[in-house]
């Protein structure tokens, strides 16, 4: 094996307790795998891994709280966090380490040698070894094949080179590694695009070649893998990969159907690129996995529901009639000129919101999202397709969508929304998207009203004894304009005794503070929704 390589790591305590402690008791310990990968890129690494010469009864007898429920020989091991991120210490917390949560999970894996995989996915048998060459020849990219331990890197199939020059190699041969878990194709799309790597020439034909072995992968395996894929910064360049690749085909046909289908319209992109562009830009937000999806499955119902426009055909039809008999050339161009929608064929996509909705509910099962998962991204596929136009619609269609989707998803909706916009042209939210936003945020405003009064007309009947009747509402509103001027005096005790001196007065002086109440209440409440259009940059 290579020298290794001096270098210095910052490594958190809890994580170098547990080499410590296996190292005091006489075994090797290095830390291994993305780990490594991720200090030596200074980034933070999200897992801990550790492997060792010690067996599973070994380890688990050095170690207070250990967790171990798999046949790999890979043990959790639980340490407590000396501080939490508010700087509360440990100590003056409750005893809990059995709460995971509250503890440092790395995981312990002797050195393994694994045997056969005939399945594509697990290997026949797992054989423990006494070297760490061996441990590392298994692993599935050089950049994961580092070990570290005291200050000294072991790098025998050059993976710091590899990060150095940001290309993302198997170890060994590619066949090989993927042939023993075809999951590791997806991995290496996922890991690519995290890095900002690319896939070596080797990988990729290699891929390429043993794409369909990716069948042999469980759902859930898939579904997780597919999931980080979404949920990194470039998702659409990672669609693209499992396209190009050969995998796209093997998981989620039904998106390729849309390579090469062409939209009318606003539209300047094909609904293979029109999807990827809106996924792109839910990634530029930063919007969650159900909203990404949403994005990315929103028109996937188009290939299935396109039909070319008739008013097309009949004017293919009048035109080929009038100029039967003329110049082919001739005729071509007059037909483009009297007819130009004839140069682009105008489809309709009747209903596709409906077919895509069905069609990303299968696919999430069939992947094994969770129930809460598909059910919203089915909801705002179904739902995307709303009438939008600002000129047209009023407040009272605004509150049947928000009604029909749910208060709490009208804004996920709206992001979809806004996805499909932007991947027409690339281009931001247009004005009418921004002032359809507005009379959301008008539609759920809690209006100003006498309903937020501490007392109501039920009260002052029943502990006031006042009539039922105009006067009532005057004193209401006259109560309103004295709370909106000072809030404080919004008590039931306060508002008690002012209406007691207000029903003291006649009709027309009541009704005149009644009448003042009113018009208050209007400008302050048309102060709050000018607030909100201009929060969208939008004019009434």
């Amino acid at each position: 094996m290579d020298t290794p390589k001096k270098i210095i790591l910052r490594v958190p305590k809890e994580v170098s307790h547990v080499t410590e402690t296996l190292e005091k008791a006489g075994f090797e310990a290095y830390l291994v795998g993305g780990c490594v990968r991720d200090l030596l890129m200074d980034r933070e690494p999200k897992d801990w891994d550790v492997t060792t010469n010690a067996k599973p009864d070994q380890i688990i007898g050095l170690f207070e709280k250990t967790v171990y429920e798999n046949e790999f020989g890979t043990v959790i091991v639980c340490v407590p966090r000396e501080t939490f991120k508010d700087g509360v210490s440990r100590e003056i917390l409750e005893h809990s380490t059995s709460n995971l949560e509250l503890n440092f999970l790395i995981e312990v894996t002797p050195y393994r040698i694994e045997a056969k995989y005939t399945d594509f996915r697990h290997p026949d048998e797992v054989l423990f070894s006494d070297k760490l060459e061996d441990d590392i020849k298994r692993r599935d990219f050089t950049v994961n094949a580092m070990a570290y331990r005291n200050g000294y890197l072991t790098d025998i199939f050059d993976g710091l080179k590899d990060i150095k020059d940001k290309i993302l190699k198997a170890v060994g041969k590619p066949d090989d590694r993927f042939k023993e878990d075809a999951l590791r194709m997806l991995r290496a799309i996922r890991i690519a695009l995290q890095l900002g790597f690319s896939v070596s020439y080797e990988s990729s034909e290699s891929i390429l070649r043993n794409a369909d072995l990716i069948k042999k992968i469980s759902p859930e395996r898939i579904r997780d893998e597919f999931s980080k894929i979404i949920m990194s910064q470039n998702p659409s360049a990672g669609i693209l990969m499992l396209q190009k690749f050969g995998l796209l085909k093997n998981i989620i046909p039904e998106l390729e159907e849309g390579i090469g289908c062409e939209q009318s319209g606003e539209h300047i992109y094909d609904v293979w690129n029109h999807l990827l562009h809106a996924l792109e830009h839910s990634a530029d937000k930063n919007w969650s996995l159900e909203v990404r999806l949403a994005a990315l499955f929103h028109d996937i119902g188009k290939p299935k529901s396109r039909r070319l426009a008739e008013t097309d055909g009949n004017a293919l039809r009048r035109s080929h009639t009038i100029l039967e008999g003329q110049d082919q050339k001739l005729s071509q161009r007059i037909l483009l000129r009297a007819h130009p929608s004839v140069s682009k064929k105008k489809y309709t996509f009747y209903g596709h919101e409906v077919i895509g909705a069905r069609m990303a509910k299968k696919i999430m099962e069939r992947l094994k999202f969770s129930r809460k998962e598909i059910d919203l991204v089915d909801k705002l596929i179904r739902n995307h397709m709303f009438f939008s136009d600002t000129e047209l619609i009023t407040l009272s269609a605004v509150r049947r969508i928000i009604t029909k989707v749910g208060v709490e998803n009208i804004w996920l909706l709206m992001d979809v929304r806004e996805c499909d916009r932007v991947g027409m042209k690339k281009k931001e939210a247009p004005y009418r998207l921004r002032k359809y936003f507005a009379m959301i945020e008008e539609a759920l405003h809690d209006p100003i009203s006498v309903g937020q009064l501490k007392i109501d007309g039920e009260f002052m009947i029943k502990e006031l004894d006042i009539t039922p009747g105009p006067r009532m509402g005057w004193i209401l509103h006259s109560l309103l304009e004295e709370v909106l001027d000072d809030p404080t005096k919004n008590t039931k005790k306060h508002l008690s005794e002012l209406t007691e001196s207000l029903n003291l007065l006649p009709d027309g002086a009541l009704k005149a503070l009644g009448d003042r109440g009113k018009e208050k209440k209007e400008e302050l409440e048309e102060q709050e929704i000018e607030k909100l259009r201009s929060k969208h940059g939008v004019r009434k």
